[in-house]
């Protein structure tokens, strides 16, 4: 994958540490292969100051997950990826969707 995107390291399991990343175009975790961000980030204690170094970050990320997930068949509606990756935003549908459309 040439879209990494970068974070920090967890352990799963009892094995060596992996890294719970994911890049376009699929949104797959490299770690444990499921839909990204998975559940062993969004686990991850997100407190006021957490998020808010967040946003930046992810407000990127799910731009280019927006372009990647639409459209493919089957794929999410950026209303669906904005509350994807923006899990620990407390959104409204109408917000999601004046994100979605900031972001596209």
């Amino acid at each position: 994958m040439t879209d990494v995107v970068p974070g920090p390291r967890w352990r799963t399991g009892s094995g060596p540490l992996a890294a719970h990343t994911a890049g376009g175009p699929w949104w797959r975790c490299d770690a444990c292969g499921r839909d990204w961000p998975c559940p062993t980030l969004r686990a991850t204690p997100t407190d006021a100051s957490r998020r808010a170094t967040l946003i930046p970050e992810f407000s990127r990320i799910t731009r280019r997950a927006i372009r990647d997930l639409r459209g493919r068949p089957g794929g999410l509606d950026p209303i669906a990826v904005v509350r994807r990756f923006l899990w620990f935003l407390p959104l409204t549908d109408e917000e999601a969707r004046a994100v979605a459309l900031r972001l596209r």
